[in-house]
């Protein structure tokens, strides 16, 4: 087939592209400039340049050719905007969740020569074709699957998208990479949201809405302990960062009109529940018959709970069997039955 590969420099998406290309498949290499340089220039070198020459090196070494598709305004009107509105609001954003619905199996269909069948990309995730529906299944991975990031494509995107690392884990990437030579074998992992890289969420927010000095307060007594930055830098169950002595602190509140944010050394894990409610479902395949017994994710990494969802018009109601500290708007809920992620939703309240 002919595939276009989505390239970003590092070891995971470099492995896809020389697994593919081993199977005889007809490879171009794709590298989506996505940075607003403008928007980062306070950085001074564009801290994306390292990860453009990998990709080059990858290619060269792979004799596989290279393009660079710029698709900043895209992004910026997407994903960034979302991700600046959810934090004024006081909400928890994901944008690796809208970076692959809207731009990497979106906007990036639309611009690519549509002689291409598939596009691949170094997910830990596997598609599979079941009586002319797409299935969204987990990596044999549990810390490295990233289904959670992929639960709001469609059936359509589904369709054409490629998992070459899919069946994998992380060790056996790492292994392969060392038998391919790569000459990005031993780059470490990238940590954090798909259009930072190496910046630091806070350095991110800090240029884009400032900061905004307010009290941080015991919830219990009311009593001010220290001063913040900005409501918008802290999420609920946060303990570090907040230059508290005497803990563990833990983030239990937040007012967003007053900018206070409430802490607690106790009543943190009083505050753990087991419901909460969800809207704005994506259904990979189809709505389960049945909502009984099975597993969701409310962040990305090997933790499931078992659950039971009841399901009304436009929103759920998510019943954990255990209880969770974390839970906050704006997140994620993604459910599973067995190795099938289903799809996701968004914590209301």
């Amino acid at each position: 087939m002919k595939v276009a590969v989505l390239l970003s420099g590092g070891v995971d998406s470099s492995v896809a592209l020389r697994l593919l290309k081993d199977e005889g498949h007809d490879v171009t290499a794709f590298y989506l400039k996505i940075w607003l340089q403008d928007e980062f220039s306070f950085l001074g070198d564009c801290p994306w340049e390292e990860d453009l020459e990998f990709a080059r090196a990858v290619c060269e070494q792979a004799n596989v050719p290279l393009e660079i598709l710029p698709l900043q305004t895209e992004y910026w009107e997407n994903v960034v905007n979302y991700t600046i509105t959810e934090i004024k609001e006081g909400r928890t954003p994901n944008p690796d969740v809208f970076c692959n619905r809207l731009i990497k199996f979106g906007e990036f269909y639309k611009k690519i020569n549509k002689s291409f069948e598939k596009v691949a990309s170094g997910h830990y995730a596997r598609v599979e074709k079941l009586n002319e529906r797409y299935l969204l299944k987990t990596s044999p991975d549990p810390v490295k699957d990233q289904t959670y990031f992929l639960a709001y494509l469609t059936q359509e995107q589904l369709s054409r998208a490629l998992f070459p690392i899919g069946k994998f884990s992380k060790k056996q990437i790492r292994e392969l990479a060392k038998d391919y030579n790569l000459p990005n074998m031993e780059r470490k992992d990238s940590q954090g949201i798909c259009f930072l890289g190496r910046i630091s969420f806070n350095e991110f927010i800090k240029q884009h809405l400032g900061e905004l000095p307010g009290d941080i307060v015991e919830l219990e007594t009311g009593k001010i302990k220290s001063k913040h930055r900005g409501y918008y830098f802290y999420t609920i169950g946060q303990r570090s960062g907040l230059g508290l002595g005497g803990g563990p602190w833990y983030v239990v509140k937040k007012d967003v009109m007053n900018n206070i944010i409430y802490v607690s050394r106790e009543d943190y894990h009083n505050r753990a529940r087991k419901e909460f409610y969800v809207s704005k479902f994506n259904w990979i395949s189809e709505k389960p018959e049945s909502t009984e017994n099975l597993k969701v994710k409310i962040r990305h990494g090997a933790k499931y709970y078992n659950c039971k969802l009841e399901l009304n018009a436009h929103t759920g109601k998510v019943i954990l069997d255990h209880q969770d500290q974390g839970i906050a708007p704006g997140q994620f809920a993604v459910f599973y039955r067995d190795d099938l992620c289903l799809g996701g939703s968004v914590i209301v309240e």
